[in-house]
């Protein structure tokens, strides 16, 4: 159930990504999402996170988003943490890859939601091991 909960949502932050689908995007983050790890910023809440990318949704100026196998950290019913490698690649051809923590929510309304998120350093990135996303 949590890898079938882990899937699901990396699949639909990939697709809403792709379709510069912001609202769609949105209801995958909760509004009391952190995210920590951002050079030049001590936390993103879900406002700056919106805007950005509203932003970049708006100006196609990503392409796609994708995730690498993830590891489950721990697990509840109602809250899963997990690492993943995330690779950003933007219409420029720019590329951005990192490892990421991510932990995901069961909100009262049923859904699952991102409600922390951390930009791993290179060096924890290596030490979990984890395996770039395959953008084939």
């Amino acid at each position: 159930m949590t890898e079938v909960v882990i899937q699901k949502w990396l699949d639909e932050i990939s697709r809403t990504v792709a379709a510069h689908n912001h609202a769609a995007h949105m209801q995958l983050i909760s509004r009391d999402v952190s995210l920590q790890g951002v050079p030049g910023f001590d936390n993103i809440g879900f406002d700056d996170w919106s805007k950005q990318c509203q932003y970049e949704f708006a100006n196609q100026l990503i392409r796609r988003v994708d995730y690498g196998k993830f590891r489950v950290r721990a697990a509840t019913e109602k809250r899963i943490m997990f690492l993943t490698h995330e690779t950003v690649t933007a219409n420029d051809g720019t590329v951005t890859a990192q490892g990421i923590e991510c932990l995901l929510e069961k909100e009262d309304d049923g859904q699952w939601r991102l409600v922390q998120e951390r930009i791993l350093s290179a060096e924890e990135t290596r030490q979990y091991d984890l395996e770039p996303a395959s953008t084939s």
